[in-house]
């Protein structure tokens, strides 16, 4: 049996390369060649802090099936896939009560915590997963569109909570990777205008190429200009992206009475907002964290279509020998990279 690669879940910077024999896949199961698996924040603070799921430090990835379990139908050794979660269970207390959206074993699978979670994640040469953990990539998707399905499925979830209304005023708060997926899902969705705020110039710039032509900086010029072009009203719905508490109350100041707050970025602190100040204007709230199932394929169509360009994102190619670095990198603030793609086959 050959010999593999993987990264642990590190504990506060303390990242491991590891040497194991490949896995064998479990009757239920698939064994996976490794193309890209794409850094996102969440596993930039896992290695900061330490604390993440062993399967979710590295969770968007993609690859080549290359062993296939006893039991497993539909798959095929050499057939290309993404990282997914399955499909509702239909048999756990949400879906028995009619919630299949909110599915326990699928919310489980997102976060890495159910009994048959990869030992490690995609930081590797190889991963073994449950066959329902994975998802046929569709034809016409290079490697590296595949590697950003995940991130494009997040968002793809976040915008279909919100159910922006057709000729919507949108604000996208942040133009990261999270930011400028979600401001194209809200373009594609059919909003009127999509008005984009972030502090960095580059990536400012970036949402720019993307088309987006009111990107602004925060500020009181970026206040004054929502409510001035939208009557005094504010925005009909708000993507906060960028996870910072301390924008929450400040975010919900610029949705209009009656509007959506749609909350997509993950703070590592609690925050205070003004509960009258929701409650009076009667703003919808809407929580989004992970996906579905049906994200993934509504994800892969966003990018084959051309509604979504997740190529512009992709910043970087590194190997594993590189990824301490590049998590130092990106977590001092100054990297000039949106996406970076770890190969592990370098």
């Amino acid at each position: 049996m050959s010999q593999y690669r993987f990264a642990t879940a590190p504990t506060e910077r303390a990242l491991e390369l590891r040497t194991g024999e490949v896995p064998q896949p479990a009757p239920d199961g698939v064994v996976v060649d490794v193309s890209y698996c794409g850094i996102c924040a969440t596993d930039t603070h896992g290695y900061t802090s330490g604390g993440l799921p062993p399967a979710v430090f590295g969770h968007e990835w993609t690859g080549t099936v290359a062993a296939v379990g006893e039991d497993v139908e539909g798959l095929s050794v050499g057939q290309r896939v993404v990282a997914a979660v399955g499909p509702a269970c239909g048999t756990c207390a949400q879906c028995r009560a009619g919630h299949t959206q909110n599915c326990d074993v699928v919310f489980a699978e997102a976060n890495g915590v159910t009994p048959d979670s990869p030992a490690h994640g995609g930081f590797a040469t190889s991963i073994a997963v449950p066959a329902r953990r994975v998802l046929p990539v569709l034809d016409g998707l290079t490697d590296e569109q595949a590697a950003l399905v995940e991130p494009t499925a997040v968002t793809f979830h976040a915008v279909k909570r919100a159910r922006q209304p057709l000729g919507a005023f949108v604000v996208v708060q942040g133009a990261g990777p999270i930011g400028l997926l979600a401001a194209q899902h809200a373009r594609h969705a059919g909003a009127a205008r999509v008005v984009v705020v972030e502090p960095n110039e580059a990536r400012r710039e970036v949402a720019r190429e993307l088309g987006f032509t009111e990107v602004l900086a925060p500020g009181d010029d970026f206040t004054r200009y929502v409510s001035e072009t939208s009557d005094g009203l504010g925005a009909d719905v708000l993507y906060e992206c960028t996870g910072a508490a301390r924008l929450f109350q400040a975010s919900a100041e610029l949705v209009r009475r009656g509007g959506t707050l749609a909350l997509l970025g993950f703070p590592s602190t609690t925050s205070e907002v003004s509960y009258p100040d929701w409650q009076i204007r009667e703003l919808t709230v809407i929580g989004s964290l992970a996906y579905n199932h049906e994200d993934f394929v509504g994800a892969m169509h966003a990018i084959a279509g051309g509604a979504v360009n997740v190529d512009i994102l992709h910043t970087g190619t590194i190997g594993l020998d590189e990824l301490e670095a590049a998590f130092e990198e990106l977590d001092n603030g100054t990297s000039r990279h949106a996406k970076v793609l770890v190969d592990p086959r370098r």
